[in-house]
């Protein structure tokens, strides 16, 4: 006899003979009709070769063989149970689950303090981790479990990955208070190349796409700075006359703590699509799900600009 053999409905069955004793019973408590379970356990004693269950005056008694099986039985069908669960439910106020999340460094401070700051009045015993969304084997990572959610612009995960967009972005010049440029509301192609810019070279992310148009479009800057990322951007701008093109919503998060400001640029780039992406296998996955939840009611929304001009 092979495992597969086995159907799991019979062994729900033998699993409430051996503790009801009685067919009537059995069929009362599974919700099904008498004749339904006669039929189970006969289908079972075919497929085991044995009575298993012998009737008796007070009830059906257990073979020698039933006997045997008894505890196995119910300790797997305990165990199954058990499993499906813990897959059902997902309780965020007790939970000790963590999550890993994939994110560039811009995501890291648009994204962490307002969700680590949610999580602990919600969820304080989640935690996350997080890693670099630029890694190469992000997809593999993904598809083994090894990374729950990835946040960003991140064409590369398409086949096998579910997306749900968060909010649009456009790009914005960032610059410090008291700039010469400053004082424009949006800054023209021609001062935009006259002046000198930091350049943020973050690799594995959208964001080149920006660097292709202005390539495109002849703007040739005086680029004094080149860095892999955004983390001493801030810094860099607040204590210099240099400029970067940045994703708004990190322009958001650094204008006031280092003094800067955000200015239009009048020259038509491509903007960006922040989205979530999770592996088909945690679709259904109640933690995930609530994760993901979390997510989109905290920051799937439009720029606050554009949303005041929608109201």
């Amino acid at each position: 006899m092979k495992i597969e053999d086995i159907d799991l409905n019979l062994l729900r069955v033998f699993d409430e003979l051996m503790r009801e004793g009685r067919v009537t019973r059995v069929a009362e408590k599974l919700g099904i009709s008498q004749p339904a379970v006669s039929h189970a356990l006969r289908r079972l004693r075919e497929t085991l070769g044995d009575e298993l269950f012998l009737r008796q005056p007070s009830g059906m008694a257990p073979t020698p063989y039933a006997l045997q099986l008894a505890d196995p039985v119910a300790q797997a069908l305990h165990l199954l149970r058990g499993a499906l669960h813990v897959q059902a439910s997902f309780d965020p106020a007790s939970s000790q689950r963590r999550f890993t999340l994939a994110m560039s460094d811009v995501g890291e401070l648009y994204f962490l303090p307002v969700l680590m700051g949610h999580l602990v009045s919600v969820a304080p015993r989640v935690t996350l981790k997080i890693v670099p969304v630029a890694d190469p084997d992000l997809r593999e990572r993904m598809a083994s479990g090894q990374v729950d959610l990835a946040l960003g612009t991140l064409p590369g995960l398409q086949a096998g990955f579910y997306r749900q967009t968060l909010f649009h972005q456009r790009y914005v010049v960032l610059l410090r208070a008291g700039h010469p440029l400053a004082r424009h509301a949006s800054i023209s192609a021609a001062r935009y190349r006259r002046a000198t810019h930091v350049q943020v070279a973050a690799t594995g992310t959208g964001h080149g796409r920006v660097e292709d148009a202005l390539e495109n479009q002849g703007l040739a800057r005086q680029v004094a700075l080149t860095v892999p990322h955004y983390v001493a951007l801030g810094q860099v701008l607040a204590d210099t006359d240099l400029m970067a093109t940045v994703p708004e919503r990190f322009a958001e998060r650094v204008c006031q703590p280092f003094g800067l400001v955000a200015r239009p640029l009048a020259v038509a780039l491509p903007g960006s699509e922040i989205a979530q992406h999770w592996h088909a296998h945690l679709h259904r996955d109640p933690g995930h799900r609530w994760l993901r939840v979390q997510v989109a009611e905290l920051f799937g929304r439009q720029p606050m600009a554009e949303a005041a001009a929608s109201a």
